[in-house]
C-alpha cells in the first residue's frame, strides 16, 4: 500500500466540508466571481530569488489536508516559501479540482508565498488538466522518451501553461525511480548531458530543469555520490534554476554544495511518507487508539522533518 493511502476517509470528509464552506462563501457574496482568494505563487516567482541568493526551496510532497497544513505551518513559523507538491498518483486520492480547493483553503492560514506544483507527470493531457484546475506550477517528465519526443512534449506543455501564467519544470536525464512507495534500488539511470541540456532549455522555454547527477528517488540504501563536476557543467550551459529530485537522505554537505552550483529546488517525498506511515502504523498497532488520533500523531511526526529541510536548504527567513 502506498504511504499516502492510509487516510482517504479523513481527506474525503475534509474536502466535503470545504465544498460546503465554498457554497456558503459564494452564496454570501453579491458577486461570487469577485471573491478574493489567495493567489498561488508560480515556480518561477519562487525560484528566481532562490537562484540569486543561493538558497533552495523544498518541494514537499503532500497527500491530504493534514500533510499540507504541516508544510504550511512550519513554513510560516520559519518564514520560508512553501511549495506543496503532489504527483498525479497522489492527486487521484481526491481529484484534481478538489486538491486545488483544499490547498487554497490551507494557504489562507499563512502569509508566506505558496506554490502548488504537480510533480512527475508523463502525459501532456494530465498536465494541462492541472493547469486548468489551478495548479501554479507543473512538471512534464518526458525523460523516459527519446530526446526529440521529450522536447515535443515539453514544448506543448510550456505553450499551454505559459499562456495561463503557469510555470513549467522539465526533466532531462532519467532519475532512478521509487516504485509505489517501495525503497528504490540502484537501477539504471542516464545522467544529464550539459550540451543537450542547453539545447533542451533553449528549444522548450522551461522555467526550471530537473537534472540527473547520481540522485535517485526514495530512501538511499547507501550514501549517494552526486556528480558535482557534471552539475557545474550543466549550470554553465543553462540559465534557469536547476532541480534536484530524490532529496530524502541526501547529506547536508551535498545539499550545500549543490545549492552553490545552481540547485534551487529540492524534492522531499520519501522521508515525509516514511515518517508519516511509520507513526500511523506504530500507533494503530499498539491498539486502544481511534484512527483519527493516529492521524494526529502522524501529522505531528512530520513537522520536524519539514523544519529540518527548511534549515538544510537555507530558505528560512526568505518569505
Amino acid at each position: 500500500m502506498h504511504p499516502w493511502h492510509l487516510a482517504p476517509l479523513q481527506f474525503y470528509w475534509e474536502y466535503r466540508l470545504i465544498n460546503l464552506v465554498e457554497k456558503w462563501y459564494n452564496a454570501s457574496s453579491e458577486n461570487p466571481a469577485e471573491v478574493a482568494m489567495k493567489e498561488f505563487t508560480t515556480l518561477k516567482e519562487m525560484l528566481d530569488p532562490a537562484r540569486r541568493e543561493q538558497y533552495a526551496v523544498g518541494g514537499f510532497n503532500f497527500c491530504n489536508a493534514e500533510t499540507a497544513k504541516v508544510v504550511l505551518a512550519e513554513s510560516v513559523k520559519l518564514r520560508s516559501p512553501a511549495m506543496l507538491v503532489a504527483a498525479a498518483s497522489e492527486v487521484q486520492l481526491c481529484g484534481m479540482e478538489d486538491t486545488v480547493k483544499i490547498v487554497r483553503l490551507v494557504a489562507e492560514m499563512g502569509s508566506v508565498p505558496v506554490c502548488l506544483h504537480l510533480d512527475h507527470t508523463m502525459d501532456v493531457e494530465t498536465v494541462c488538466r492541472a493547469v486548468d484546475a489551478g495548479f501554479s506550477s507543473v512538471m512534464i517528465d518526458g525523460s523516459r522518451f527519446p530526446f526529440e519526443k521529450n522536447i515535443e512534449m515539453t514544448q506543448a506543455v510550456v505553450k499551454y501553461a505559459h499562456n495561463k501564467g503557469v510555470s513549467v519544470e522539465g526533466e532531462l536525464g532519467a532519475i532512478g525511480e521509487n516504485k509505489d512507495g517501495q525503497h528504490e534500488g540502484t537501477g539504471p539511470q542516464s545522467l544529464t548531458d550539459p550540451s543537450m541540456a542547453a539545447e533542451f532549455v533553449e528549444r522548450t522555454g522551461v522555467d526550471a530543469l530537473a537534472v540527473s547527477i547520481g540522485n535517485a528517488h526514495g530512501l538511499y540504501a547507501k550514501r549517494p555520490e552526486l556528480d558535482f563536476e557534471l552539475l557545474n557543467a550543466i549550470r554553465d550551459q543553462v540559465d534557469i534554476p536547476l532541480v534536484l529530485h530524490g532529496g530524502s537522505g541526501t547529506p547536508p554537505d551535498h545539499l550545500q554544495r549543490a545549492i552553490a552550483l545552481g540547485i534551487c529546488k529540492v524534492n522531499v517525498a520519501s522521508e515525509i511518507g516514511k515518517v508519516f506511515t511509520d507513526s500511523y502504523i506504530e500507533t494503530m498497532t499498539a491498539g486502544g487508539t481511534w484512527w483519527v488520533h493516529a492521524l494526529q500523531k502522524a501529522k505531528d511526526a512530520i513537522a520536524p522533518v519539514i523544519k529540518k529541510w527548511i534549515h538544510y536548504l537555507r530558505s528560512e527567513g526568505k518569505a
